[in-house]
């Protein structure tokens, strides 16, 4: 009798480990700290590698102290990836890094065309979330990251863009690369 319970205990479990609740905020904030850790080193200039904390679930808020953040303690529910013209919080994209996803969080001063040619991007690759980030730095016009990896750049037509796009997407990096960032409650992208 214990073995049947077991047997229909470990898939309840293991689908509430990633699916979690409706991904509501309890108020609290949580401290999961990015810190710079130098250049990658992997072929691309100007990625930067990150420490990041655990992949942790919190319903609380995180403040990840660098912004667009690129791993830690995160929401329980990711977002669906795709293409967005509203910002998605940050906690539910960085689950969806943890499933190695790439985000390209834009400037939203960015014109038509520049949006365009994010939107491609995430068009062209079903793992990746492309929203308009606040947080950028003045004169940056797109931050590419995946898990742990970012990369900031003045201009959306970089041909590093979409180098970094192809390198980390379901990178090794990622704590559960392969796993989908779809079928989610959280965000609806553009088409």
């Amino acid at each position: 009798m214990r073995r049947w319970l077991v047997l229909l205990l470990v898939p309840l479990a293991l689908t509430a480990a990633c699916a979690g609740d409706d991904g509501d905020r309890s108020g609290a904030t949580l401290r999961s700290e990015n810190v710079v850790a130098g250049d990658a080193d992997e072929g691309i200039d100007g990625v930067q590698s990150i420490r990041v904390g655990e992949p942790d679930h919190t319903a609380a808020d995180v403040d990840y102290g660098l912004t667009p953040p690129a791993g830690g303690a995160h929401d329980q529910v990711w977002a669906n990836c795709g293409f967005y013209d509203e910002p998605v919080d940050d906690e539910h994209i960085v689950h969806d890094l943890e499933h190695g996803a790439v985000w390209l969080a834009y400037s939203p001063d960015l014109d038509g065309f520049e949006r365009k040619l994010i939107q491609a991007q995430a068009r062209a690759n079903p793992k990746v979330i492309a929203t308009p980030y606040l947080g950028l730095v003045e004169g940056e016009a797109v931050v590419a990251t995946a898990w742990a990896r970012q990369l900031r750049l003045d201009a959306v037509d970089d041909a590093r863009l979409v180098e970094f796009v192809a390198q980390y997407l379901d990178g090794s990096q990622a704590p559960e690369a392969g796993v989908t960032c779809g079928d989610s409650p959280v965000g609806e992208p553009i088409p």
